[in-house]
């Protein structure tokens, strides 16, 4: 099974990719587990289910901030 690439540290509730938090050096955990397997048998029945296809189901999706201004908001932070 694929390991996921999102990780989070729990110490500076961090975001990386890498196993080892780049801000305080403590281990990240996955972010969250996989919700289906990549093998997945049933994936055509449940596309279908959710109508992935559709126009309706792409304007759905929640719209995601540019990562420059996700970068600007991470420094103001700190």
């Amino acid at each position: 099974m694929a390991r996921q690439l999102l990780q989070h540290c729990s110490t500076c509730n961090s975001w990386t990719l890498v196993r080892d938090c780049p801000h305080c050096d403590e281990i990240a955990n996955a972010a969250a587990p996989i919700k289906w397997s990549p093998e997945d048998q049933r994936a055509n029945i449940r596309r279908k289910m959710y109508d992935v296809e559709s126009q309706a189901w792409l304007e759905s999706l929640p719209e995601l901030d540019k990562i420059t201004k996700l970068r600007e908001n991470s420094l103001e932070e700190e």
